[in-house]
């Protein structure tokens, strides 16, 4: 991805029309991607600001937005930041000392590996989060406050699911990143990762990069797009002469071995199409993750199982094979659900948590302190697609009232 791609992904003639509206940049540096949430108000929000720089009975209307950017090109990212001027609360309520304007909340290993490069290039100095507490915050922010945010995929149907704030716990929330962390979440505050696997994300760049030659893990997802995993895979089939093993259930589409029909054909590598080892690539990991999330599920008797996490991106056939892996394993009594800014939990919690600050010192972090028990609406704005990108762009419509 160039530098000039990445400056169009964040909406660049909007971010330079409320540059001095921008506020609460967040960020989640994984292993793979820099994910980033910040606020900006509109320019006809209502804000009433005392020369403390509090809030009293003020509405601030305004977008959260949600960006990436590969961990890779981490120089460019930082080229980029270097332009951009991110104000905490905008001219009105700018009341913070400049040290004060120079600390960021972040979570992710990568808060840490480039804690001293960013205060070095950037004076920026990162106030870090814990990761497992940024992803159960962002993701309990989602589910009880942005409407449509949880769906389910399955045979290309999507439905959204409603869900009941008072019937949210508990679940498990599976977060599929270069890894996958299984988390059990009993109430705001109570949780705990039960399980988890190294085969995720990374696992399927890495290897994909190792087979294909593709660079990027969109490039990737893309070529599994052509493919058929069949010619790689060994189906049931191919053991029973075609037929099911109906005694215990599997037909004869099932997939017995993954890549297993490598084994028998005398062939090297490059004989193999790019685009059936993707799609091969994409099935066995995709599988993996549902039948384990399924199985942890089952372990603590939840039904509830949310996906998160940037390997999905909206990918159809990602969602479609995790699903068929949860339905199968139990019997039908249980549903993956997926949610729409599956990427970004991690970065919306670290982003929720400046409301651990002073309330004196940010008009902004007000807003936040008010989420879990003050007033407060959200407008969902997001633009949905069916490309692997879906919410890489999106963007919640915020109207919050504040009331001290």
């Amino acid at each position: 991805m160039e530098r000039d791609g990445f400056e169009k992904n964040l909406g660049e003639k909007e971010l330079r029309k409320s540059v001095d509206e921008v506020s609460n940049l967040a960020l989640d540096i994984g292993g793979s991607l820099i994910k980033m949430v910040y606020f900006s108000r509109n320019s006809d929000s209502s804000v009433d600001c005392s020369s403390n720089g509090t809030l009293n009975n003020s509405i601030l209307s305004g977008r959260l937005h949600f960006e990436k950017f590969e961990t890779r090109m981490i120089d460019d990212w930082i080229k980029f930041l270097s332009t951009k001027q991110f104000r905490f609360c905008g001219s009105q309520c700018n009341q913070a000392s400049a040290n004060d304007t120079n600390i960021i909340k972040a979570t992710g290993g990568g808060a840490f590996k480039f804690a001293d490069l960013l205060k070095e290039k950037l004076g920026i100095i990162l106030d870090k989060e814990d990761e497992m507490d940024c992803l159960v915050t962002g993701a309990n922010f989602l589910l009880k406050a942005v409407h449509d945010e949880a769906f389910t995929y399955m045979n290309g149907e999507k439905e959204y699911v409603q869900i009941d704030q008072k019937d949210l716990y508990p679940y498990l929330l599976v977060n599929i990143g270069s890894g996958v962390s299984m988390i059990k979440v009993d109430s705001d505050s109570k949780f705990e990762r039960v399980s988890g696997t190294s085969v995720g994300g990374g696992t399927f760049l890495g290897l994909g990069k190792l087979l294909t030659k593709c660079r990027s893990f969109d490039d990737l997802l893309e070529l599994s797009h052509q493919g058929n995993n069949r010619e790689i895979d060994m189906l049931v089939g191919d053991i029973y002469g075609g037929m099911d093993y109906s005694k215990i259930g599997l037909a004869s589409t099932a997939i017995a071995s993954s890549f297993g029909k490598a084994i028998s054909k005398e062939q090297e590598l490059e004989d193999y199409r790019p685009e059936d080892i993707a799609r091969s690539l994409l099935r066995m990991i995709s599988n993996n993750i549902g039948q384990i999330a399924y199985l942890n599920a089952l372990r603590f008797g939840l039904k509830r199982i949310f996906f998160g996490g940037f390997f999905i991106r909206g990918h159809a056939y990602t969602m479609d094979t995790i699903s068929v892996a949860v339905n199968f394993w139990s019997k039908g009594e249980a549903k993956a659900m997926f949610l729409r800014h599956e990427g970004f939990l991690g970065a919306l919690g670290a982003f929720m948590s400046y409301e651990k600050n002073d309330p004196a010192d940010e008009a902004s972090h007000q807003i936040v302190k008010q989420f879990p028990n003050g007033s407060y609406c959200i407008e969902d704005g997001f633009q949905s697609s069916d490309s692997t990108n879906a919410s890489d762009d999106g963007c919640i419509t915020c109207r919050l009232q504040v009331t001290k």
